[in-house]
């Protein structure tokens, strides 16, 4: 009788695959390792046949996570999974982290700020542009960029920064992201850190929970200024002179969290 060890895979005796060898062999292409015992020792083991970046990714889209779960990779190792992949995801310190859809509320409030947006920058050299927007952030003295996908960003360096793909390649002017429980510690640490290092020269927060919104201004890679505007006041950029939101106007109305639906 095979043993299950959640950790490794199916155990077997060396007698078992030989009298069961197409079963385990079944077994292992549905990804599932079966390690191999004889006299009691592991002696060797079948893995499916896929490199260890193809196996990491198949198991992590599988179990549906937020995170990659801690796997460091190189900048081009990401490329490649991304690549094949048809999910949003982004690269961060050498991480691999999977994006959630987002909900009706993060939506709402998303909406609300690219018509603000859009607004103010009609006519004008800048662009505005929501996610999924993949974004090349080069960090001072960090040889390997982090990839990430900001809500809502203002690109002022369209010119000579696109490639022949239709890639962005510069450095957003502003980047704003709708941060939820899931994503809180990165986007106020991880991203911060990252959007400070990499040129950008404000930050806006949006805090749904709290209703508010922190913005960062950045100078030298430095913060130079920081502010934290509560429901009734007047947000005001402090990069774009003129761009300003009413803090009510974003949170008001907006459709009531739900439990999610369970599987």
């Amino acid at each position: 009788m095979a043993a299950m060890d959640y950790r490794q895979g199916v155990v077997i005796s060396a007698t078992e695959l030989k009298q069961n060898l197409g079963k385990y062999l079944d077994m292992v292409e549905q990804l599932n390792d079966v390690v191999i015992t004889k006299n009691g020792n592991k002696i060797a083991r079948l893995t499916p046949y896929v490199t260890d970046i193809e196996q990491y990714l198949l198991v992590k889209e599988r179990a549906l996570d937020y995170q990659y779960g801690g796997k460091k990779v190189s900048y081009e190792e990401f490329m490649q999974i991304y690549e094949k992949s048809t999910l949003r995801m982004e690269f961060i310190n050498g991480e691999i982290y999977l994006l959630a859809s987002p909900g009706l509320q993060h939506q709402e409030i998303l909406g609300r700020l690219h018509l603000i947006f859009n607004r103010y920058f009609q006519g004008k050299a800048c662009r505005v542009y929501f996610a999924p927007l993949d974004v090349h952030f080069r960090k001072r003295d960090i040889k390997e960029p982090d990839v990430m996908q900001p809500d809502l960003v203002v690109i002022c360096d369209l010119a000579n920064n696109v490639t022949e793909k239709g890639r962005y390649m510069g450095t957003p002017s502003l980047v704003l992201e709708i941060i939820s429980e899931g994503t809180r510690s990165k986007d106020l640490i991880d991203k911060l850190n990252t959007y400070r290092l990499s040129g950008v020269q404000e930050y806006w927060i949006v805090d749904p929970k709290q209703e508010s919104i922190a913005v960062y201004s950045f100078n030298d890679c430095e913060i130079d200024k920081y502010k934290t505007y509560e429901k009734g006041s007047t947000i005001q950029s402090m990069l774009f002179t003129g761009l300003t939101a009413e803090i009510s106007d974003l949170f008001n109305e907006l459709t009531v969290p739900t439990e999610p639906a369970s599987d």
